[in-house]
């Protein structure tokens, strides 16, 4: 059967999530490994007491408690079934016959299907040698059909980000009728202060999108709750291509109790950081070209081996994100599975080697 059915779907992968295996080091998926935020799981007791009752609508005592940490009006804040289902709705609703949107490759691997599935052509602009967005680049390819361009700052899988300088450039570089969408899913991580906060400095723009989530830093990632920051008119266009009720009363309350835990999240956030720096440095001296990091993972540069790679880890219990022919993305998980995938990258570049 090829009709009623789109044929162009046929073209596009299935989301690819990272492998999960009983009693395995998990490090394929970017989730922090320290558990619930206190106070998340008594909320979610609670509202479980009432699960036969529709959600609210409007999400509005999370919307509230956004607009209130982050000085901006609710009206201006579109909530969603985690960033990456907000990203499709944007796409729907920005969507013409012909038209395009542009994005770094490699970057988050929702962004093409997303697309596809809105009826957007994807203007796909390959990083830079050092795993960068190549900003410039990206600038020159929008074109008069193009809708959006998306800057993942830190980058997905590869964990660059995009400066102050670049991020400016490409702002006074595009007409205010193409939107500037800025993909944050990890800006809690970024301690690099040439990184900007994009609301901050970029939130009195018109054509700025912001996305945010509560899956990585919040440790909200099995309930799905994101959020997009824009200007009231794209807010409330987009919320009209969400599913009704989409954040549900067990998410609402586990999200609107993790705002009220935000010391214990930083603290969180500040001991993955650690392993991080710690991790990167000591991942050099096997792999001297791994590039810098200001997200909850890292980059391994490995091209052809990187399924192999993957593979030998998944043999010793230890599972990683590979991409086929780019890489393999590691998640920071504890001191303990970190050295774990340490000892994984020697022995496999022993094994190389021999």
């Amino acid at each position: 059967m090829t009709k009623p059915l789109r044929e162009d779907l046929g073209s596009i992968p299935l989301y690819v999530p990272g492998k999960a295996l009983p009693d395995a080091v998990k490090l394929s998926s970017n989730e922090v490994p320290y558990g619930p935020l206190p106070g998340v799981a008594d909320a979610v007791a609670e509202a479980a007491g009432q699960v036969h009752r529709y959600p609210d609508l409007a999400v509005v005592r999370l919307r509230d408690a956004l607009a209130e940490r982050l000085g901006v009006d609710a009206e201006r804040i579109t909530t969603g079934t985690g960033s990456v289902a907000l990203i499709g709705h944007l796409m729907q609703s920005i969507a013409d016959p012909g038209c395009d949107v542009v994005y770094s490759w490699r970057s988050f691997e929702a962004y093409p299907i997303a697309a596809t599935v809105a009826g957007l052509s994807s203007v796909q602009v390959p990083n830079t040698p050092d795993h960068r967005h190549d900003i410039p680049a990206m600038a020159k390819s929008i074109g008069p059909d193009t809708r959006a361009v998306i800057v993942c700052s830190p980058n997905n899988p590869t964990g660059r980000t995009t400066t102050t300088a670049e991020l400016d450039e490409l702002f006074d570089a595009v007409d205010e009728s193409v939107l500037v969408v800025v993909d944050e899913a990890y800006r809690e991580f970024v301690t690099d202060p040439d990184s900007p906060d994009a609301l901050e400095r970029y939130g009195d723009r018109p054509n700025a999108v912001i996305f945010r989530t509560f899956s990585k830093a919040w440790g909200l990632a099995g309930l799905r709750v994101g959020y997009m920051i824009a200007r009231p008119e794209v807010a409330a266009t987009v919320r009209k291509c969400v599913i009704p009720f989409a954040v549900n009363n067990v998410a609402q309350a586990a999200a609107s109790a993790a705002l009220e835990a935000e010391d214990e999240m930083r603290r969180r956030v500040g001991l993955v950081v650690a392993e991080r720096e710690r991790m990167l440095e000591a991942v050099r001296e096997i792999v001297p070209e791994v590039p810098d990091s200001q997200a909850n993972f890292f980059w391994l540069p490995l091209g052809e081996d990187s399924v192999r790679f993957a593979a030998h880890c998944e043999e010793r219990g230890i599972l990683v994100r590979p991409f086929a022919g780019d890489g393999v993305r590691v998640t920071l998980g504890l001191p303990g599975d970190n050295e774990a995938i340490l000892e994984g990258l020697r022995s496999f570049s022993r094994a190389k080697a021999s």
